[in-house]
């Protein structure tokens, strides 16, 4: 028998809990309280199925196909998505209204601040004023048609050494649930190990959803949520290209990007194996990043370039998303080479100022293809984390559109990538980089 849960609150007993604990048996809701039917009508249900929970909306069954991003919405709606994951209310008037008008939903995302980044929990007047902020965004959007559920905080519980972050993520939990009963309550989390979904499973028992920004650290999500005491529904906010923290690194530091080509692959086998498997009580997931990001490169984790071209992974979300295959598909990296080596990294001194680059490309329609290559220092310190792209170098390219050309080592020591690009004429785009360092 289908049972309908919705929010597991052990505070709010209707006068139909008693008949609705005998009918679910042995299923537990939050602090160990069998759930009860408190919203039956609402756009926003989860129900038990006698063996896991499943999402619905507005009385469907609902599995998310997302994204997260702000732009491209269309893009995302005629690839067959349904859903777009954005992490704080910045604009969220705008893609709410645009997700409406396109059919699809919002996980809107209530930013609570992180420690790692300098908040105090121990700051009683700057946690109230956070307090704050939340319930008036809630109260502003709760009504939006295009609201899936609400996502309080991202990533807040990295180098978090204060334990009252989980109990302010749960009160802000009851915040919400409190002013909006129609949609239910997901925390985002870096699940690096069952011990922090176990601090989130006693400590935050107000989440009804767990999101887990997960990547690699996939393969152990299953052993990672029973070991961590999580029994609840959970769904995928973030996975994508493999993270620049888990790739290959050169000697001085900087992480091996994969291809196009490569990302493509491991987002198609990604979804395969952990998301279009549906396993029980996931409610789906959301690729990262559907837009363009600066995040160690500005090619890393972006699906889009910046003039809005498309790279590989919009059609492989088509045909994931749809199983509908594009007319015309992006063209297919088969390898950079540097000096007639397919190398990824490689330290160069200055004895030696030139070097060949080429773009080893091929076109499943046999596209007419043209090229973009650029040269960008990595930041100083270490690392390009977020933020604005780097500008490209000037002067470092003996020719510019041709799958193979000449760069010359720049003349200050440091750490660089030289970036390739393929373009087929139809608004598709390949990407390769390769990472050097000039040693003095």
């Amino acid at each position: 028998m289908m049972i309908t849960y919705w929010e597991v609150k052990t505070r709010r007993i209707f006068w139909l809990a008693p008949l609705f604990l005998v009918m679910l048996g042995g299923c537990e809701g939050r602090n160990g309280q069998r759930p009860t039917d408190t919203a039956p009508t609402a756009p926003t249900a989860i129900r038990f199925n006698g063996q896991s929970y499943e999402l619905y909306w507005h009385g469907k069954p609902y599995y998310i196909k997302g994204a997260g991003g702000v732009s491209h919405l269309a893009q995302l709606k005629a690839c067959g998505g349904n859903s777009v994951r954005v992490w704080d209310d910045i604009d969220a008037g705008r893609i709410l209204d645009e997700a409406q008008r396109l059919g699809l939903t919002v996980m809107l995302g209530l930013w609570v601040e992180r420690e790692m980044e300098g908040f105090d929990y121990d700051d009683q007047p700057a946690v109230e004023r956070q307090y704050q902020r939340i319930r008036k965004t809630v109260l502003k959007y709760r009504h939006h048609p295009a609201l899936l559920m609400w996502c309080v905080g991202n990533e807040w519980a990295l180098e978090a050494d204060n334990f009252k972050v989980y109990d302010e993520v749960n009160r802000l939990s009851q915040l919400v649930h409190s002013l909006d009963n129609n949609h239910p309550v997901s925390t985002a989390m870096s699940s690096d190990s069952e011990r922090s979904i176990r601090l989130v499973a006693q400590r935050c028992t107000d989440v009804d959803v767990l999101s887990v920004n997960s990547y690699a650290l996939t393969s152990q999500l299953a052993k990672f949520l029973d070991k961590g005491g999580w029994h609840k529904p959970y769904l995928i906010s973030e996975y994508g290209a493999p993270g620049y923290w888990e790739t290959t690194l050169a000697p001085w530091g900087a992480p091996d990007e994969p291809n196009s080509e490569q990302k493509a692959k491991s987002v198609r086998d990604f979804y395969h194996a952990y998301i279009g498997s549906y396993p029980p009580n996931c409610f789906g997931a959301y690729l990262f990043y559907w837009g363009t990001k600066q995040e160690e490169t500005h090619t890393w984790f972006s699906v889009f370039d910046e003039e809005g071209r498309e790279s590989p992974l919009v059609g492989v979300m088509q045909e994931l998303w749809s199983r509908r295959k594009p007319a015309n598909l992006a063209p297919v990296v088969k390898r950079l080479l540097i000096d007639g080596k397919p190398l990824l990294n490689q330290s160069f001194t200055a004895s030696r100022p030139w070097h060949q680059a080429h773009f080893q490309v091929v076109d499943p329609e046999k596209d007419t293809l043209t090229y973009y290559w650029e040269v960008k220092q990595r930041a100083e310190s270490g690392t390009d984390y977020v933020g604005v792209p780097r500008p490209a170098l000037e002067g470092l390219l003996d020719g510019n559109n041709t799958p193979t050309v000449r760069f010359r080592l720049p003349a200050r020591p440091g750490a660089y990538r030289l970036f390739a690009n393929a373009y087929d004429g139809h608004h598709h785009v390949a990407t390769a980089n390769f990472s050097f360092e000039v040693k003095k």
